[in-house]
């Protein structure tokens, strides 16, 4: 009679490992999920970035129509191709003049990371790399120190970078934190749409960041006016130069 004993030592061993290797994916997989610097975004940038873009205009339509991009009437004293970012309300506008502006669902800084301003865009990258601060690698160690551009690149297809700030407006591998207070202060859209706006904005172009509180917007303003004047303001920072994206 054949000695059956090293095959089903091996057929044993096949199956631990097997085993293991889940159980590491599925620990790996809750580590990140739950990650409150990463927002339940997949650190993985392994997918090719045109993938990217194919597979986020499947979920782009479960987007709420009020943060879908379009063109709204918007009256401003401030120049075409100036953005204006409405941080409580969740809209960026892009001003195009003529009392109009494209408006486009944005993701803000979560409580203790807003912040208000006025700056310049200095700087415009497609498929940006990622380099998390000292501070969010202190943290949360298991974060990489360097992540290229890509898929699964927390800064999305496209970035537009602030003078003066850590932050940059940018677009997401997470399009659901579209229209929530999430972020570690920079705002970000749809990959789909920074790619947008991305084209339309140039170097130099005019930031202008509206408070987390504006007592003095009137009901008719919220839905797509913003105050007749949107004089420059002192940066308030109420969270510090602290987030990233």
């Amino acid at each position: 009679m054949p000695n059956t004993k090293p095959f089903i030592h091996h057929a044993v061993a096949v199956l631990l490992s097997a085993g293991f290797a889940m159980w590491a994916t599925s620990v790996q997989a809750q580590v990140f999920a739950l990650a409150p610097e990463t927002d339940g975004i997949s650190v993985n940038s392994t997918a090719e970035p045109n993938r990217a873009m194919r597979e986020e205009s499947d979920v782009t339509p479960a987007i709420p129509a009020r943060l879908r991009r379009q063109v709204v009437e918007y009256f401003t004293r401030e120049v075409p191709g100036t953005i204006i970012i409405d941080t409580p309300h969740t809209f960026l506008y892009f001003v195009l003049g003529d009392g109009k502006a494209i408006r486009y669902g944005i993701g803000v800084g979560r409580e203790g990371y807003t912040w208000s301003g006025v700056k310049t865009i200095v700087r415009k990258t497609e498929w940006p790399d990622w380099y998390p601060p000292v501070e969010m690698v202190e943290r949360q160690p298991y974060l990489p120190r360097m992540m290229a551009g890509g898929r699964g690149n927390p800064l999305g297809a496209r970035a537009l970078y602030i003078g003066g700030t850590e932050y940059r407006i940018h677009g997401t591998n997470a399009p659901a934190s579209i229209g929530k207070h999430m972020s570690s202060g920079c705002i970000r859209l749809t990959n789909e749409n920074i790619v947008d706006l991305y084209s339309r904005v140039k170097v130099g172009a005019r930031v202008i960041v509206l408070p987390i509180s504006l007592t003095h917007v009137s009901s008719a303003s919220r839905d797509n006016q913003p105050p007749e004047s949107t004089a420059p303001a002192t940066v308030a920072n109420t969270g510090g130069l602290r987030g990233l994206y």
